[in-house]
């Protein structure tokens, strides 16, 4: 793949996580930001500490600063995605330009957020000891990126056994892999039960499955816009006749 080919591909990625952005901010918007309010209010009332000065209002946070936050992070991902993609297409099988998108894009899910996501899931305002924050921090991203290191070794596995196995039972033997290593650094990786008494079971549930919510929206609305420009980049061909198959006129039976 030339530097051009890459060039064009890291431009749309930007794009496309740009719109994976917008998307992920409006489901952080109206998914996430009320039960942050709702944790933000416990945590005032059993505070022991008040009148203290407040150097950006609430609104602004759930406004412009979640804007900001989420649409650069976009774009950010989107570039270090398309990146990735450059590097495997055409080594993950042979498949189109869209389906190596969503299954990038799947891919990555899996790796970067939900295997680190069920040993260290999301918490929201008043849960978590301040006092095992950069323990906890350094864990979850140890967790990431042996997330990311078992899904290409899984990759590489899977290939490596095709020959001789078959596509299916090799793919099934390096998922087995996949699961046995991840329940392993489930078992010895320490864990913190760190919720206060008295919040909200359901308010910490709906508060995880709102950060899920918004990297799936991230994720899939990435892969699926992503893949529909890398295809006009890659296969402009099958693009263009495409666009014309679905403008052209049926012909009438005489």
């Amino acid at each position: 793949m030339n530097s051009v080919t890459v060039r064009n591909l890291l431009v749309r990625g930007m794009l496309a996580g740009l719109v994976a952005g917008l998307l992920a901010l409006v489901v952080a918007y109206f998914l996430g930001e009320p039960r942050v309010d709702e944790a933000i209010a416990f945590e005032e009332a059993n505070s022991h500490e008040h009148g203290g000065t407040e150097i950006v209002s609430r609104t602004m946070q759930s406004t412009a600063g979640l804007s900001t936050g989420v649409l650069v992070y976009g774009v950010a991902f989107g570039g270090i995605a398309s990146l990735a993609y450059c590097f495997a297409l055409g080594r993950i099988g042979r498949f189109g330009p869209r389906a190596s998108a969503l299954m990038l894009s799947t891919a990555g899910l899996l790796a970067v957020y939900v295997i680190p996501f069920l040993k260290y899931p999301a918490n929201p305002p008043a849960v978590g000891n301040p006092d095992t924050l950069d323990q906890r921090t350094t864990l979850y991203f140890l967790m990431v990126v042996l997330g990311v290191l078992l899904a290409v070794g899984a990759v590489i596995l899977g290939k490596r056994l095709a020959p001789r196995l078959g596509n299916f039972n090799a793919t099934i033997a390096a998922g087995a892999f996949l699961v046995l290593v991840v329940g392993l650094a489930y078992a010895f990786l320490p864990s913190f039960n760190e919720v206060p008494e008295g919040f909200s079971a359901t308010l910490l549930w709906q508060y995880r499955l709102a950060a899920l919510a918004i990297q799936v929206t991230l994720w899939t609305s990435f892969g699926l816009v992503f893949g529909f420009l890398a295809e006009r980049v890659l296969n402009p061909r099958a693009a263009t006749e495409g666009r014309s198959a679905g403008t052209r006129p049926t012909p009438v039976a005489h």
